[in-house]
């Protein structure tokens, strides 16, 4: 399918004077209240206790004041006593056959009259064909390219367009079926003025609408309701148009139209609308059905998106979690944010991205300097802010970062953690339905006179971040998720390590060393040492010289264990060395090599001090508790120092 720009349409920016008018004498026009219908039907008013015709359209007015069973028709008579008709009533009037539709609703009663169209009724149109065929189409652009052609097959009109609202109001025909000798619109923009918000809200309580002749002035409505009691004729089928839309229409080169309302969830989302070039009119009962092809196209459009942001979910929760699961580990934050495999740039693509945390400033890509983008950042604020028109929204801060027209700031913390993506001016061009300025115009408030495809330059804007924001605003709480966790994971570390060397401590170890324990499954040995003579050490070369020199035996102890086992400091200058799936002799080489490696002087700085360990040996054999393991290892060790230090004993 061909595959539609989506386009940030600003009201702020694009609209000009002339628009903002137009929109707003669109706003307020009273359509409800026109107080005209169209002169191919007749409308009654009934009051609904007496039956009196209380109003009537002009080509009815002989009626005004008298019963609605006089008109001579039993069948008008039967259609406003029975219920509220969905379907019209076929009834006789003055010899002319009509469909009768009754708004059982209304006060007073409205009884509308529509000719009956011969040579075109309902049971040959396929409606129901035509339902079934779009019945299987879950790619939105297909289903709505595929339901206009049905509708132009359907009803005969030389066009059907397709539109498509966007967020911004402005629409865009995103389907346009037509005959060989017509323009194309396909694609175009058109502003939100050519369908006003209160006919917009109308489309919802009233799902068609079809205006039968472009030339035609329509009737008046002769009333005896008071002028305080005006007549809503908001649900009906044969309410008037307003001169500035049907001057619109033939500047359209339209004579009749329908339209069918589109909505998904409440909303009105789009719209089809058939146009024709001569007077054309369709059946009340064929309007019903196509309203009810329209509904089908929303239902299935809210399915399509449904399953279409699902799978997007899905997709941007992984690459997410991609760019987030090193921060889990010890990996360095900048480094799995910004410079690895996969960056955040992976999952909200940008020209650049700025990272801040702790006060560390890191970049990847096209960013401003950090001195001129960190007093634009402080200057929004603490929570997020998302802008793809920096120059045109807050140009007094666009002008301190030149060449920023997307700004996209998602805050990481409460202490000025940030996470920044940026982007360039895209310049692009919108093609529009008939050229928007006041050229194309008799005045500023007339329609446009040609709607040949018209192109507007964008500039100042940056491509629109679209769904791309909230991907960054959940990649942000993913990321303080996993510093949270990671500073959690850092503070239940801590607490079982020693500051000092690093190693673990006596918590850890008496935890670590019970649960191997009660397992059973593995043969373990303890080695215990004791630095010797390091007592001299503090009082000779001071506790700081100390310090370093029992960081010191940490890591040659390390360097003297295997990977496997566990090297903890109980405390001052006592270590534990535990050795598992070992025999006491592998313990004893493992001792050994500790003992050897601590003969070996130690330089602190410019001073040289020579320290040694004695080391003794414990299996866990008749010893069930950590404790006892400890206290066996121990006896060793003070056995190693009276036969002379610097030794291992068992």
């Amino acid at each position: 399918m061909t595959d539609l720009p989506t386009v940030s349409y600003d009201e702020g920016r694009t609209r000009d004077a002339a628009e903002l008018r137009r929109l707003q004498e669109c706003s307020t026009e009273e359509i409800r209240l026109v107080g005209r219908i169209q002169s191919h039907g007749i409308l009654f008013a009934v009051d609904d206790s007496t039956g009196t015709v209380v109003a009537a359209s002009a080509n009815a007015e002989q009626w005004l004041g008298l019963p609605l069973a006089d008109t001579g028709s039993e069948m008008l008579a039967w259609a406003m006593s029975h219920g509220v008709a969905v379907d019209p009533v076929r009834a006789e009037l003055d010899g002319t056959a009509y469909d009768v539709i009754a708004h059982r609703g209304t006060s007073p009663l409205i009884l509308e009259l529509e000719p009956v169209i011969p040579d075109l009724e309902y049971v040959r149109t396929g409606v129901v064909t035509a339902i079934q065929r779009v019945a299987h189409i879950t790619d939105p652009d297909e289903l709505r390219i595929q339901a206009a052609r049905e509708l132009k097959a359907i009803t005969g009109f030389d066009r059907v367009m397709c539109y498509e609202f966007h967020e911004d109001g402005h629409g865009q025909i995103v389907a346009d079926e037509r005959e060989p000798d017509m323009e194309s619109y396909f694609g175009l923009h058109f502003p939100a003025s050519d369908i006003p918000p209160q006919a917009r809200m109308l489309y919802l309580e009233k799902r068609s609408r079809a205006i039968v002749d472009t030339d035609d002035p329509g009737l008046g409505i002769r009333t005896l309701l008071p002028e305080s009691q005006p007549i809503d004729l908001g649900i009906t089928e044969l309410r008037a148009v307003s001169p500035h839309h049907l001057q619109f229409m033939r500047n359209m080169g339209q004579a009749s139209t329908v339209s069918f309302a589109v909505v998904a969830e409440g909303r009105l989302v789009g719209m089809f609308t058939c146009a024709h070039r001569t007077q054309r009119r369709l059946p009340v009962l064929l309007r019903r059905a196509l309203e009810v092809l329209a509904t089908q196209v929303g239902t299935q459009l809210i399915s399509a998106r449904q399953i279409q942001a699902l799978r997007r979910q899905l997709e941007a929760r992984e690459r997410r979690a991609a760019v987030v699961a090193p921060l889990y580990g010890r990996a360095d934050i900048a480094d799995a944010l910004v410079r690895g495999r996969r960056t955040v740039l992976d999952v909200v693509p940008a020209d650049g991205v700025y990272l801040r945390v702790d006060g560390v400033v890191s970049t990847m890509g096209v960013v401003p300097a950090p001195e001129r983008l960190d007093p634009v950042i402080d200057d929004l604020g603490p929570s997020g802010f998302v802008s793809d028109a920096l120059p045109i929204e807050r140009p007094e801060l666009a002008v301190e970062i030149a060449g920023v027209a997307g700004l996209l700031i998602v805050p990481l913390s409460d202490d000025g953690d940030r996470l920044v993506f940026v982007r360039g001016e895209a310049a692009r061009e919108v093609q529009w339905l008939g050229d928007q300025s006041a050229a194309n115009r008799d005045t500023p408030l007339s329609p446009r006179r040609s709607f040949s495809a018209w192109v507007e330059s964008v500039t100042g804007r940056s491509l629109p971040w679209g769904e791309h924001a909230q991907d960054a605003f959940d990649l942000g709480a993913d990321i303080r998720t996993a510093l949270l966790s990671r500073a959690q994971a850092e503070l239940a570390e801590l607490a079982l390590q020693d500051a000092l060397t690093g190693l673990h401590n006596r918590r850890f170890l008496d935890e670590r060393l019970s649960q191997v324990l009660a397992e059973g499954a593995r043969q373990v040995s303890v080695v215990f040492l004791d630095l010797d003579n390091f007592k001299a050490v503090n009082d000779t070369h001071g506790h700081e010289l100390g310090d370093a020199v029992l960081s010191t035996v940490g890591r040659r102890l390390l360097g003297a264990a295997r990977s496997t086992d566990i090297v903890a400091r109980l405390g001052g200058d006592e270590f534990v060395v535990v050795c598992l799936d070992v025999h006491e002799e592998e313990a004893s080489l493992i001792a050994q090599r500790a003992v050897d490696a601590l003969r070996e002087p130690i330089k602190v700085g410019d001073v040289i001090v020579e320290i040694g360990a004695s080391a003794g040996i414990a299996t866990e054999d008749g010893r069930p508790t950590a404790a006892q393991l400890l206290d066996a290892a121990d006896a060793a060790m003070y056995r190693a120092k009276r036969a002379g230090r610097g030794r291992v004993s068992r």
